[in-house]
């Protein structure tokens, strides 16, 4: 497992912007789509172009489930923003679709990632530390598995 770090991935993501290699995604956001026999609105998306030495086709998907204490649906689409930096500039990150379930008050994601190790690593990240320390004990899941299908988002 790599050790990854809040500040290396920051100044990746910088070096994205930068470059115009960061581009956030309209197409999806406001749709509902059934994942995992749930209904999930999609409200952002980010996408980050690879570069030649890096598969041309995502090989890992990231699912995290959670429930944020102490904050609302709408708090904490706004306070996600604030995480962008310190994840999208992590070894291996392509996309992520951000959700929520209206039902439960439930987010959840859609990570892809260059390789099964990647998104392995980001499981074990200070990003996923954060995540699980902010929300309901008991509430956060992650799963990691290859990617069979096409994305359903784009």
């Amino acid at each position: 497992m790599k050790k990854i770090s809040p500040i290396s991935s920051m100044f990746q993501s910088i070096k994205y912007l930068l470059t115009g290699r960061i581009h956030f995604l309209h197409t999806s956001v406001g749709k509902k789509m059934v994942l995992d026999n749930e209904e999930w609105v999609v409200f952002r998306q980010i996408v980050v172009e690879p570069d030649k030495n890096r598969p041309e086709i995502p090989q890992a998907v990231f699912r995290p489930r959670f429930h944020v204490k102490g904050m609302k649906v709408k708090q904490n689409i706004l306070f996600s923003n604030f995480s962008i930096p310190f994840f999208i500039g992590l070894p291996g990150f392509r996309s992520k679709t951000w959700m929520y379930n209206e039902e439960t008050g439930d987010f959840s994601g859609y990570y892809e990632w260059d390789t099964v190790e990647d998104a392995e690593n980001y499981k074990n990240s200070f990003a996923a530390s954060f995540m699980t320390n902010r929300s309901e004990p008991e509430s956060v899941s992650f799963t990691v598995q290859k990617r069979v299908a096409a994305n359903p988002f784009f």
